[in-house]
């Protein structure tokens, strides 16, 4: 018989996987990749979960690329709104919360009404990455079925691919807050280099989270209803738009465990106002981080099994 032995031959894999994809043909996508001997195990551990991405790193790309494709398809400007949507919205929130409410934070040492306006923006960029993986991570898997049943796929491309595309968004929108901070002499250039370490434990753990989220939401079909909640609070749970020393002393007992919250503020800190880096807050980042993509890659190998039944 013609093909794998490990496959249908109407699959038919050849020796190398450098032919173009056709996301509506599951077994084009199959030709695409070489997945031989990569059937992963659900028992495999987070290296597991990571070393899969790495071997089929050009498929994530393509995988990217064709969400952010399909969320412009049929506008007028396509791409363009990438760029567009963060920079009308940054020039509203000068407006609103610059110049209309007036707000500020006290750690501010500029405390003009752009710099409190690009903080609030830096810190709901960071917000709105977390939002939009954990708006679509749910439904990642479910709005796949053919590759979930009829192809040997590495699953864990689909909730990264969400990420993928969520951060390009995040990218663009700071690249944004970055260059205006630079004009109005908010920020000093030389900051830039923390920038990263900054990033990095908010899109490890968002990763992680949408992991998980991804392979309950094969089962559990109402988190898209209880996600609307919950990123909601955590806008508001965040400091987004307030000064953490704003927060009363009971709350903050609480809200003082928020991995986000600190992210936020580190980053303001550091980057708008002048601040050090707090050490021990970003290695509690990175700890928390780390445990939530461990159980994230858990909870994805323990439940990948069943997915096709359920879908």
């Amino acid at each position: 018989m013609e093909g794998n032995a490990l496959f249908p031959q109407r699959f038919n894999l050849p020796d190398r996987g450098d032919s173009p994809v056709d996301f509506d043909d599951p077994s084009s996508l199959s030709l695409s990749v070489r997945l031989r001997n990569q059937i992963a195990s659900p028992h495999d551990r987070t290296a597991g979960v990571l070393a899969s991405l790495w071997r089929h790193s050009r498929l994530l790309w393509q995988f990217a690329r064709r969400d952010l494709e399909t969320r412009h398809r049929g506008s007028t400007l396509g791409a363009a709104w990438s760029v567009l949507n963060p920079l009308l919205t940054l020039l509203l929130y000068v407006l609103v919360f610059g110049y209309i409410f007036g707000g500020h934070f006290p750690e501010d040492p500029i405390n003009t009404k752009m710099s409190y306006a690009l903080g609030v923006f830096l810190g709901l960029s960071l917000f709105h990455f977390l939002a939009e993986v954990l708006a679509l991570a749910p439904m990642a898997v479910v709005n796949a079925p053919n590759l979930v049943k009829r192809v040997v796929f590495p699953l864990p491309i689909l909730p990264a691919a969400t990420v993928g595309s969520a951060l390009f968004h995040l990218l663009v929108s700071l690249t944004l807050v970055c260059a205006m901070a630079l004009g109005w002499g908010v920020m000093d250039w030389t900051r830039l280099w923390a920038l990263p370490v900054l990033l990095a434990p908010l899109v490890i753990a968002t990763f992680g989270m949408s992991l998980a989220l991804s392979s309950l939401g094969v089962f559990i079909r109402d988190f898209t209803q209880v996600i609307q909640f919950t990123t909601m609070a955590l806008m508001f749970g965040s400091a987004i738009f307030y000064s953490t020393t704003a927060i009363p002393a009971p709350a903050w007992s609480i809200m003082r465990f928020n991995p986000l919250l600190r992210v936020v503020h580190d980053a303001r800190t550091y980057l708008l106002w002048e601040g050090d880096l707090n050490l021990r807050s970003l290695a509690y980042v990175y700890t928390c981080a780390g445990i939530i993509l461990w159980v994230g890659c858990w909870c994805f190998r323990r439940l990948q099994s069943g997915f096709a039944d359920q879908i």
